[in-house]
């Protein structure tokens, strides 16, 4: 069977930027920062003292009471940006198709809040005060698995661990579902809430956190003076559809995913394969999988990260795939208004991607200041650019080695 066309036809959003997509949107045109400091943990405690928090979320806004209370942050913030998307769909899930709509929403972590809370509950009290919704409530999946059941969503229902690459994972295996015909609707991307003791503790340890006091400049991907990533959390995800089922519901089309490339480094557990070999090998293959040619790509969301290596890595990786292209591209990392939100981080800035194409405005990267001899593309430096984008392709790249591009195309 051929191979069929797949669009974009609702999106949702719970960002440290905003709480829907036109929030979100907004403030990221305006280049305005989500990163403050940390609330979520003592401060006191860490060397690293800012973070990129979700702000005003309030999760009986879209659920009861009694079912958030069964919920880890992360999956409440899944269900929230999954029933956004439904509505911005208009996709009725009902008996008629619900054996036709899956989910696929990565996660890295999952339920850390739970896991410390209930930990110190058994370490306080022992195994009977463990809360008998601990395990679904920690589970990496469990995202997925709660928006399927609120939603009545039927089909195949999955959940790709790829660390920050989580989000990107999802989206690509969502769109290969229903390319193949394995269903003819995905609820597709990435949610994370990591803002606690333990990731804190880890990630500080790993000297991987910018310990930047001044928390609106903290975030600053490819500028030479980047210390590190600034923690984030919230979910981004899409509606993913057959273009015959948008056509026939006369759905909103914002754009069509035509390209998935994922490699593997097999090189090291945290650091980035040299010269970003294996981020360059996900977008060729992306572009592959297009049909489309490097020069046709006018806009890179960047995995962007603010640290050393990854910026650096990834600048290389695009120059090898795209050649003289690569000077002519528009390239900049919204993780410097975001920071950067793990396994949600690829479901967040395809939203992103997509309304960068729509719109035709690309987001800057801000705190961009001194300029990095390692890193020397245009970077969309502090201000939105306006320019028509036809063609999007957006990087995730996570520890373990995990590389993903996915590429948009303007439908």
């Amino acid at each position: 069977m051929n191979d069929r066309r797949v669009v974009v036809t609702g999106m949702g959003a719970v960002t440290p930027v905003g709480n829907d997509v036109e929030t979100m949107w907004d403030s990221i045109i305006a280049g305005k920062s989500g990163v403050d400091f940390v609330t979520k943990v003592d401060k006191e405690a860490f060397p690293a003292i800012i973070a990129a928090e979700v702000k005003g979320f309030d999760p009986t806004d879209y659920m009861e009471k009694k079912e958030a209370r069964k919920m880890d942050p992360f999956a409440q913030y899944a269900v929230a940006a999954a029933k956004m998307a439904v509505q911005d769909a208009a996709l009725t899930i009902d008996e008629n198709n619900a054996n036709r709509v899956g989910v696929w929403i990565g996660s890295g972590i999952g339920g850390m809040k739970t896991y410390e809370e209930q930990h110190s509950k058994f370490n306080e009290k022992g195994y009977k005060r463990v809360s008998p919704f601990f395990v679904p409530m920690m589970i990496p999946d469990m995202a997925a698995g709660q928006v399927s059941i609120q939603l009545g969503a039927k089909g195949i229902n999955s959940c790709s661990v790829t660390a920050c690459a989580s989000g990107s994972n999802s989206i690509g295996d969502a769109f290969k579902a229903v390319q193949r015909g394995d269903v003819d609707y995905m609820i597709a991307g990435g949610t994370e809430a990591p803002i606690s003791n333990m990731a804190f503790a880890g990630f500080s340890s790993a000297k991987a956190l910018s310990l930047s006091e001044n928390p609106k400049e903290a975030s600053r991907p490819f500028d030479k003076n980047r210390d590190g990533f600034v923690m984030g959390e919230g979910s981004g995800l899409l509606i993913l559809e057959t273009l015959e089922t948008a056509l026939e519901r006369g759905a909103h089309i914002y754009g069509e995913i035509v390209g998935y490339g994922a490699t593997g480094d097999a090189y090291h557990i945290t650091a980035p394969a040299e010269n970003g070999e294996g981020a360059a090998r996900a977008m060729q293959h992306a572009i592959d999988d297009a049909g489309i040619s490097p020069e046709d790509v006018g806009y890179i969301n960047a995995h962007g990260t603010s640290t050393a290596l990854n910026d650096k890595f990834e600048t290389v990786a695009i120059k090898d795939v795209f050649g003289e292209h690569a000077n002519k591209l528009a390239v900049s990392s919204t993780k410097s208004m975001t920071g950067h939100l793990l396994g949600a981080g690829g479901g967040v800035e395809a939203v992103i991607s997509i309304k960068a194409m729509e719109e035709g405005m690309i987001p800057a990267t801000i705190n961009y200041e001194t300029p990095d001899p390692d890193c020397d593309l245009d970077y969309v430096p502090n201000e939105a650019r306006k320019q028509n984008v036809d063609v999007v392709v957006s990087n995730s790249f996570g520890f373990g080695g995990h590389n993903v591009s996915l590429v948009f195309k303007k439908y």
